[in-house]
């Protein structure tokens, strides 16, 4: 993938300074093989479990490098940080550990496992403050707590000794693996640890070749990249809060422009499947971000046969109280839960007659809610139902349509999809 000179690209000496430095609490995390991935491709897929470090996620080797990094006066007067959760986390144990008082910034919406694990983790060295709805608005309202304050900003991608920390990640696996790495697969929200790893393999491993992969609802660099400029989106879904950013970095975007074998994006139910499934099937706890570069092998099914392939699993910090929504999601994306508006037929016994007649014999009813309080025999429901394979949709519609209890269709109206249901 072509692209622009950067006036920044990491050097080699420098990122193997960095793992010098962040040597004593950074773990060197395991590089194994997957046998199921690896016989679904017919490849060599191998799993670097950065899930596994002490934080459970990569962030700490960046958020560690850049803070020890700083000059004695900057580290008295202490460090500001924005984050959706993880660098919160290595900003917070990088605090404890090196005796700096920090102030971490996190969107309202993380879920409540990552803000008592920062806390946890910060112990009397950190305040957490909850700001904003995405970790843009929560970088904003740090930003400008930091220029008031005169402290020192750590920033969670953008920033070179943190990308020159997370790029320590690349060093690693050269070291562990015993064949030549054809493909790494690796999460991408700013940028950072992608960034990090064009220079590692660009410098060490030149033909490796490096895929970044984004949530579908938050392609922030997918579409810089094909613009041609960093590129702010209005909106995105923060569902994968770990990979939910509007904007990547400025000093990320062009490396990866410049260096990203391809750019790709994944959409957020196929990942809710991947994390049910690494739960299931192989007993490995991920967050959303961290089943990013497992959920898109499937578009490189045929790229990456008999290949060596590396995926990043980036972290596991998952709120057991997302569980349901990422069920959710999942099904969705799988064509086997749908909404309706059922309209019951004026008649005694229209709601038995749905049950026993109009759904079918694996079909269950995992929502109903009248949409009057008052009325209900005459009023038209919300139903959601569960099937056991996508394509029993069609013959529920129709014996709905035959009997006269269809109304309409949620799942294609996601106006009124989020309203209703």
């Amino acid at each position: 993938m072509k692209g622009t000179a950067t006036t920044y690209f990491p050097r080699i000496e420098d990122i193997q300074e960095a793992a010098k430095t962040i040597k004593a609490v950074v773990s060197k995390t395991p590089l194994q093989q997957s046998i199921r991935y690896s016989k679904k491709y017919k490849a060599n897929i191998l799993l670097k479990r950065e899930d596994l470090q002490r934080v459970r996620s990569y962030k700490i080797r960046g958020a560690f490098n850049k803070i020890s990094s700083l000059s004695k006066s900057e580290l008295q007067e202490g460090v500001v940080c924005a984050s959706a959760g993880n660098h919160a986390q290595g900003v917070a144990f990088a605090c404890n550990h090196l005796g700096v008082s920090g102030t971490i910034y996190m969107p309202v919406v993380t879920p409540k496992q990552k803000i008592d694990q920062t806390k946890m983790f910060g112990g009397d060295w950190v305040q957490v403050v909850l700001e904003g709805d995405t970790f843009d608005d929560s970088y904003k309202a740090a930003e400008q707590f930091c220029n008031q304050s005169g402290k020192t900003f750590v920033h969670p991608f953008d920033d070179k000794k943190t990308i020159e920390g997370q790029a320590t990640i690349g060093l690693e696996l050269l070291k562990q693996s015993e064949e030549p790495i054809d493909y790494v697969f690796v999460a991408v929200g700013g940028g950072g640890l992608a960034a990090g790893l064009c220079a590692t393999f660009k410098a060490l491993s030149p033909k490796t070749k490096i895929v970044g992969i984004e949530p579908a609802g938050a392609p922030s660099m997918k579409t810089s990249i094909e613009k041609g400029v960093l590129t702010e989106l209005e909106q995105i879904d923060k569902f994968i809060d770990g990979a939910a950013v509007q904007k990547v970095g400025q000093y990320t975007f062009p490396i990866c422009q410049a260096h990203l074998h391809k750019m790709e994006t994944v959409p957020e139910g196929k990942v809710c499947q991947t994390i049910l499934e690494l739960y299931n099937r192989d007993a490995i706890v991920v967050e959303p971000a961290g089943a990013l570069t497992l959920a898109a092998l499937d578009d490189y099914r045929d790229e990456i046969q008999g290949k060596n392939v590396v995926c990043v699993i980036s972290g596991s910090n998952n709120d057991i109280t997302r569980t349901a929504e990422i069920k959710e999601r999942a099904l969705l994306y799988g064509n086997l839960k749908h909404y309706f508006i059922v309209r019951f037929p004026q008649r005694p016994g229209a709601l038995k007659e749905f049950v026993v007649d109009i759904l079918g014999p694996n079909d269950d009813i995992t929502h109903f809610e009248y949409s009057k309080k008052s009325s209900r025999e005459n009023a038209p429901a919300v139903v959601g139902i569960e099937l056991k394979a996508a394509e029993d949709l069609e013959p529920l519609i129709q014996r709905m349509k035959t009997n006269n209890f269809f109304g309409d269709y949620l799942n294609n109206k996601p106006d009124l999809f989020q309203y209703l249901v």
